[in-house]
Order: C-alpha cells, then sequence, then structure tokens
C-alpha cells in the first residue's frame, strides 16, 4: 500500500482519513479520535496531506509538517465539486484528497505563528469594533424613537449623548436617561479596548522592517501593513500581483461566453477584511489626488475623471496590492513615479 495523498476532515473529536495512490485509488480509509491521529500519521511513509480551511487546520499543519509530510490546506468551495455521494465524513475526506491531485488547485498561503498572532488582534479589535458600532445604532435608534436625531458619525454621539442627559427638557423619562447612560459607558469602554488593540498593531507595525516598507505605498497605513503581513507572509503563494488581486476579490467578475465577453462588478472574493482595509486606503488616495503633482496622482485624477470615483478607488486598491506583492515577493523598496 503507497499512499500519496492523504485527505483528514478535521473536527474536535473524531477526524476520518483517505489515503489515494498515484492513479488516485483508494487505497487506504481510517477513522480516528483525536489522541489517535498524530501516532498514526507518523506511521505512514511521506506523502501529501490535504486538510480543510477550518478552525485548527494551521495547527494540524504545523504538526503534521513535523512528521515530515506536505501539508496543504484547501479551501471548502474548491472541495465541494470533489465530493461525491452523500454528506459524510468518509466522502468529505475522499473528496479533500481527490481535490489535492488536481495540478491547477489553489491552496491557502501558510501562515507562520506571528501572522497568526497578528491576525488575532486584527479579528479582535474587528469584533469590538462591530460591537461599538451595533451600540452606537441602538442608542441612536432608542433616542430616535424619542424625537431626538443624532448624525450618524460616533463622534457626534460622543459628544450629544452628554448634553443630551443633562438636558431636562428633552422629555425623557429617568429610566431612560440610566438606559442611555449604560450604553453610552458600554460604548466608552468599547472605545479603550479599541485604543488598546490600535495600540498594540502600532508596536507589531514598528517592530517589522516589512510592514514598514509597504507602508510606503499610498494608501497603506500600519492596519493594512500588517493585516496583509498576517494574510500572505512573503506572498510566496501567488505567482503574480495579479493572482494577489484576484485572491482579494478586487478584480471583476465574469460572465462570458463565445467572443461575448461581459466584465462585471468585482468578485468579492477572499478575505473581506483585508479588501475592507485597501478599499478604504484607496479611497483617501482618490480623494487628495488633486494636493500633490506626480504621475501617479495624475493617473489616478485622470481615472477618476473618466471612470468615476468608485472604480477609481477600486483600480487604486487592484494596483496597491499588486505592488505591495512585488514589494513581499522581491524584496524591494517602494518608488514613487516621477
Amino acid at each position: 500500500m503507497t499512499i500519496k495523498f492523504l485527505g483528514i476532515h478535521l473536527a474536535k473529536s473524531v477526524f476520518q482519513l483517505c489515503g489515494l495512490n498515484q492513479a488516485g485509488k483508494v487505497v487506504y480509509t481510517k477513522r480516528l479520535n483525536r489522541d489517535k491521529l498524530l501516532q498514526e500519521i507518523a506511521t505512514l511513509s511521506e506523502c501529501q496531506i490535504a486538510i480543510e480551511t477550518c478552525t485548527g487546520a494551521f495547527y494540524w499543519q504545523r504538526e503534521f509538517e513535523k512528521l515530515g509530510h506536505n501539508v496543504k490546506i484547501i479551501a471548502p468551495q474548491f472541495i465541494k465539486p470533489f465530493v461525491q455521494g452523500q454528506k459524510n465524513d468518509s466522502n468529505d475526506a475522499q473528496g479533500i484528497a481527490v481535490a489535492s491531485m488536481q495540478p491547477t488547485m489553489k491552496f491557502v498561503p501558510t501562515k507562520s505563528q506571528d501572522q497568526l498572532d497578528i491576525q488575532a488582534l486584527h479579528r479582535a479589535r474587528q469584533r469590538i469594533v462591530n460591537h461599538r458600532i451595533a451600540t452606537v445604532n441602538q442608542i441612536r435608534g432608542l433616542l430616535l424613537d424619542r424625537g431626538i436625531v443624532i448624525g450618524k458619525a460616533v463622534s457626534r454621539l460622543r459628544n450629544a449623548v452628554p448634553l443630551i442627559l443633562e438636558d431636562a427638557s428633552n422629555g425623557l423619562s429617568i429610566r431612560m436617561r440610566r438606559t442611555i447612560a449604560q450604553l453610552y459607558e458600554l460604548m466608552r469602554d468599547l472605545d479603550t479596548r479599541i485604543k488598546y488593540f490600535d495600540k498594540e498593531i502600532e508596536v507589531v507595525f514598528k517592530e517589522s522592517e516589512t510592514c514598514q516598507r509597504i507602508a510606503k505605498v499610498k494608501g497603506i497605513g500600519p492596519k493594512t501593513a500588517t493585516a496583509i503581513l498576517a494574510a500572505i507572509g512573503n506572498g510566496s503563494e501567488f505567482k503574480n500581483g495579479r493572482h494577489f488581486a484576484a485572491w482579494l476579490g478586487l478584480v471583476p467578475k465574469q460572465h462570458s461566453s463565445g467572443d461575448r465577453q461581459v466584465l462585471m462588478n468585482i468578485t468579492k472574493r477572499g478575505g473581506q477584511h483585508l479588501r475592507t482595509l485597501l478599499i478604504h486606503g484607496a479611497r483617501a488616495v482618490v480623494r487628495t489626488c488633486t494636493n500633490q503633482n506626480n504621475l501617479f496622482n495624475k493617473w489616478v485624477g485622470d481615472l477618476k475623471e473618466r471612470r468615476g470615483y468608485n472604480k477609481a478607488t477600486v483600480a487604486v486598491a487592484n494596483k496597491n496590492a499588486r505592488i505591495v506583492w512585488s514589494i513581499l515577493r522581491n524584496g524591494d523598496e517602494y518608488r514613487l513615479p516621477v
């Protein structure tokens, strides 16, 4: 029995294994508990192990690589076409193994412990930001129901609520004032926690020479630079900058047949958080393109005139993604066109 491709369906306690030979024929199947998995993998000869992207996938990748195996992680949407029959662990494991055999299969970039730590910072910060947005909207909605209107910006609500609570003539009851005060205190507590994560990200940025090189690109700051580093490392998983931009979902969706080619909105594939950061940075570039006179700003300004603000923003985000990939892959310094 020679196993060339091993697909593992990961779970919390029970793991399903399916091994294929060079021809793609199933030659090995086994179901194991968590405490038996590494012992079994250690007994197998060196092969390519494929697992599905999920919580814990990068941990198992590191553990399997320590045992001498080549480990690949595949996104679920690329595995689904290869799963045959009903939904069960055995068919899923076989589908993972078959998917890993495909020469054109796209694999998830490997992440180190440091990358996962930085990614955790961004995810925790985003969770708290989302919680703050929900709290702000709830305060605004409760006050709107009492005829008190506050603008959309968080800063406006932060300044307006204390004045509203002090105003005895606005018709708010004592109970409602206490409710709003509690929500306002929650929002301020969330502000403090967000500042903590901002400081941690700033520390990571200052300690990383790579992040500082990335941040020289117009429209990219500490948060975007550290998020890119956490997501793709040195960019070795992508063959070129366009591939990276497509992975981020910053290329047009295509719906073509024969000689008829139709390009639609951007695909929005990949990580939403990283794409959002690049888009926000690109908006700042497009908004301020008239402040300096150089080739890059001239290109942005002309594109804005021809295609409009939103398309120019996406184009700048796409261009920045390609530039960043080149910086990471080749170790270059960013040079602004003159």
